[in-house]
């Protein structure tokens, strides 16, 4: 079935399916010898998301709430590819760039300045536009002569200062945050918000899991609540941030959109 017109990110009956190990195989002999002898292996699957479905579209913020493991991260990781479905159809139309855990997509022994040319390369940027756009991603990075040291030896601020300054260079239609938007100091945190407002504007598609719930009423159009992998539900921001923290959404239902 055709989205509408302005639609540029869907999914569809997706549903993600994770193995949970009472007693991981250490070795390769003991995995082979665990199938030879048809032993039962001791894990337990459940599934992270279920028959889960959203559309977003065209610079539309959208914001993720629930209880840790209810799914939200996996949904982003899912979008950026990082994981595979087990069932469902993802489509995204344009480029995406994510921000999940800080250090992600990091090589730890490569320096500030290399991660920037290797993660704008994996997004897509041509050599020449990665170089071109050095200059303006250093600046914003504003990490000073650390830019050409090892990311091994960044801080929990200087990672996310880099990540924030491929991101916002590498001209993304589609822009995944997994609780990054807290980390830094307050200079740099306003910083990040005035350039998540001129992307709005420009008009971006930005998904943001966050349990800052001010955070999350302050800068999304609609904020969607997930329990066990599926949509408690979704609309006014403020409307379903005041019910999740009151747990009195019940499950299924679903309130107008801002």
């Amino acid at each position: 079935m055709a989205g509408a017109p302005d639609e540029v990110l869907s999914l569809d009956g997706v549903w993600k399916r994770h193995r949970r190990w009472k007693k991981r195989p250490h070795y390769l002999k003991e995995a082979l010898i665990q199938r030879i002898l048809r032993q039962k292996p001791h894990y337990e699957e459940f599934w992270a998301l279920q028959d889960f479905s959203l559309s977003l579209r065209r610079g539309e913020t959208v914001g993720f709430c629930g209880s840790n493991g209810a799914g939200k991260s996996t949904v982003l990781k899912l979008i950026s590819r990082i994981m595979p479905a087990t069932h469902g159809t993802i489509t995204a139309r344009g480029r995406v760039a994510a921000l999940l855990e800080l250090g992600a997509g990091f090589l730890p022994d490569l320096t500030g300045r290399e991660n920037m040319l290797l993660n704008s390369a994996i997004l897509g940027l041509t050599n020449a536009e990665s170089r071109d756009r050095m200059p303006p991603m250093v600046e914003f990075a504003d990490l000073g002569d650390f830019i050409d040291s090892p990311v091994r030896t960044y801080s929990t601020g200087m990672y996310m200062r880099l990540g924030f300054a491929i991101a916002s260079h590498v001209d993304a239609e589609i822009l995944l945050l997994d609780e990054v938007l807290s980390v830094g100091d307050a200079a740099f945190q306003k910083k990040c918000e005035d350039w998540l407002q001129r992307l709005r504007w420009d008009g971006t598609t930005v998904l943001v899991v966050s349990h800052a719930l001010p955070t999350l009423k302050k800068m999304c159009d609609r904020v969607v609540w997930i329990e066990k992998g599926r949509v408690v539900a979704q609309g006014n921001p403020a409307e379903i941030v005041g019910r999740y923290e009151r747990g009195q959404i019940e499950p299924g239902r679903t309130t107008g959109s801002s």
